[in-house]
């Protein structure tokens, strides 16, 4: 009997870094004038080109639409692992933003009947997007280094909420239309150059926090927020996440750089297209270790 890592495209998990911990990938779908694709799977890449690519579409006016993942796919995805005598460890993003985890559950239902003795861990990141990226990292690691599925599930319960990210867009129609974002006022979107501050709270919704006049005064709040909740940052992972962003996203690694110092571990990671198709272009994301959410 082994254990199988599961985690989702989702948090940002890319099949480059998935291999590196050996992850296996539950794919999120999203349409585009009626073709379905999903992540990692209709292809194998989300490099420099495809995001600019995909985002350039979304300026020029598509609207992508998301799905949930089906129970069949669900079964699909584990049921060969019970059938090898595995159990599965799933880190995932928030299931306050997604019906998929009802799917999930009713797969898990049916595959229970036929395999009593396996078991699925589940771990909820209470995120998506860049915060949960760099979760599941940490869940990677801290599995490389040998923990028990029982110990991660234990440092969960803590520690997911020790980390925090915050993000904007320059453009908030696509959040508004999809209403994936709790108090976000629609009549925002109308006073010219405000931007909303979006954050992650403990349940796992997403929730705005603030507005900013201009990219600028946006781009000042979320550093504020990594110096007044950042504990010992320096010492883990800052992760920068991007819906097809580069000049902004160098800015802000330059500012985090002057403050705390070159020898840091930053990583710049662009955001899926599904939850870019909610998001839209032009967004940023700073996610770190925080003493609270």
């Amino acid at each position: 009997m082994g254990l199988v890592l599961f985690t989702d495209t989702d948090t940002d998990m890319t099949l480059e870094v998935a291999k590196e911990y050996g992850y296996h990938l539950v794919s999120m779908p999203y349409s585009i004038n009626g073709e379905t694709y999903f992540p990692c799977e209709s292809y194998e890449t989300f490099g420099p080109k495809e995001v600019k690519e995909y985002y350039d579409q979304l300026r020029n006016g598509v609207v992508p639409t998301t799905s949930a993942v089906t129970k069949e796919r669900f079964i699909e995805y584990f049921e060969p692992h019970f059938a090898n005598g595995d159990d599965i460890f799933f880190v995932h993003f928030s299931r306050q933003l997604s019906g998929a985890f009802d799917n999930m559950d009713k797969a898990l239902e049916e595959l229970k009947v036929k395999y009593p003795e396996r078991k699925l861990y589940e771990l909820d990141t209470k995120a998506v997007t860049t915060l949960a990226y760099l979760i599941v990292r940490e869940v990677g690691d801290l599995f490389k280094a040998g923990k028990t599925p029982e110990e991660v599930l234990k440092w969960g319960e803590t520690e997911i909420y020790h980390y925090t990210g915050y993000l904007f867009v320059d453009n908030i129609s696509f959040f508004r239309r999809s209403g994936r974002v709790k108090g976000l006022a629609a009549a925002m979107g109308t006073i010219v150059g405000i931007r909303p501050i979006i954050s992650f709270d403990n349940e796992g919704k997403m929730v705005n926090t603030g507005k900013a006049v201009g990219r600028n005064k946006a781009i000042d709040y979320l550093l504020d927020k990594m110096r007044t909740l950042g504990d010992n940052v320096q010492n883990y992972r800052i992760i920068i996440g991007h819906t097809d962003a580069l000049p902004i996203v160098e800015i802000i690694k330059q500012r985090i750089e002057q403050e705390y110092g070159t020898d840091l571990n930053i990583e710049i990671v662009p955001a899926n297209p599904t939850l870019g198709a909610h998001s839209g272009p032009d967004g940023v994301c700073v996610a770190f270790h925080s003493t609270a959410r």
